[in-house]
């Protein structure tokens, strides 16, 4: 049987978000071993616009139904249910986003297809997609392989990297699926942003995060500060999270977010592993401890020997001084 990949493509204020072109990239990147066509689904009024200009996608399935311009999980999970099937697919791609968990176990159990979750390694053996997913919180990865067709997979944010945007136009096709009556019982009607309007530093250009070495919960105060005037997101370790200095969604980690920013200031993180492998594909790490033998230090761009408390203010003042002289 002919391979045959298709990725559902998440729409968030009007644009396709960076975690499902990561996955249609990852797609991509599989196709040369895998063979077959890689196939974008794209739900809602919008479909036919955002279809263009994919990068990755050998052409897109288009379910221009305005209803699904909210999410609906029922309605969502036929859509893309019946495109699998009428593609043919063999492999049906998620980012494992909030929406792609509640959508990708959805679609296996309608197409009775094996699931990997939150993947983060893929790879192509026999024509086959082999998967590498982390079990017991984080603490172990398993290699997992499907007996058989279709098989569902959803990729954690952050870890592949998508394709750059390319301006050729891809080919698009319309679906009307045959939804039951009550698919469009539930739909989300409104997303509230975090407390205060903090940014999600999964998709933060730049995080700031602090470990135990803050002291507690107060010594988050100078990073959300310095986050603050760098426009970025605050992120902490697990050890913070486990001790309630801060939530769980601010958590960086394997067994929190999977952040990529352009910039990662880490302050008072040791650097377990458990927390490297949550920012390690950050593009500039910097990294501030006292401790100089700190594991963090082999793995930041440049590191800074001293208190946070102190350093951290003086860096907040110095960037606010040098952006204001911009002006």
């Amino acid at each position: 049987m002919a391979h045959q990949s298709l990725v559902y493509l998440e729409v968030r204020g009007g644009a396709v978000k960076r975690s499902s072109l990561e996955a249609l990239g990852e797609a991509s990147r599989q196709k040369a071993a895998l063979g077959g066509e890689v196939v974008g689904i794209l739900l809602g009024s919008s479909s036919t616009t955002l279809a263009h200009g994919l990068a990755g996608a050998d052409r897109c399935i288009c379910v221009p139904d305005p209803r699904l311009d909210r999410f609906s999980l029922e309605a969502a999970a036929t859509a893309t249910a019946e495109a699998a099937r009428s593609s043919g697919a063999t492999t049906i791609w998620f980012s494992a986003t909030v929406q792609g968990r509640d959508l990708a176990g959805a679609v296996a159990a309608r197409l009775g297809a094996a699931y990997a979750a939150d993947c983060v390694e893929i790879r192509a053996e026999g024509g086959a997609v082999i998967a590498k997913r982390p079990i017991f919180g984080g603490r172990a990865l398993v290699t997992v392989k499907a007996k058989g067709n279709p098989l569902v997979v959803s990729l954690r944010p952050n870890v592949f990297a998508p394709l750059v945007a390319s301006p050729a136009a891809v080919g698009t096709s319309n679906l009307a699926p045959t939804f039951a009556s009550g698919d469009f019982a539930a739909v989300v009607t409104h997303l509230a942003s975090a407390a205060g309007g903090a940014k999600d530093v999964a998709e933060a250009e730049v995080v700031v995060s602090g470990g135990r070495g803050l002291g507690g919960p107060e010594g988050f105060k100078p990073l959300e500060e310095l986050a603050q005037v760098l426009g970025g997101a605050v992120g902490a370790s697990r050890a913070v999270v486990d001790l309630g200095w801060r939530p769980h969604a601010d958590q960086v980690g394997q067994t929190g977010k999977v952040v990529s920013p352009k910039l990662y200031i880490a302050c008072g993180i040791s650097g377990a592993i458990q927390h490297l492998a949550g920012m390690r594909t950050s593009q500039v790490i910097v990294a501030i401890n006292k401790d100089a033998e700190a594991p963090i230090f082999k793995v930041a761009t440049y590191g800074i020997v001293g208190d946070v408390g102190v350093i951290v203010p003086a860096l907040t003042a110095a960037l606010k001084t040098a952006i204001a002289a911009r002006r």
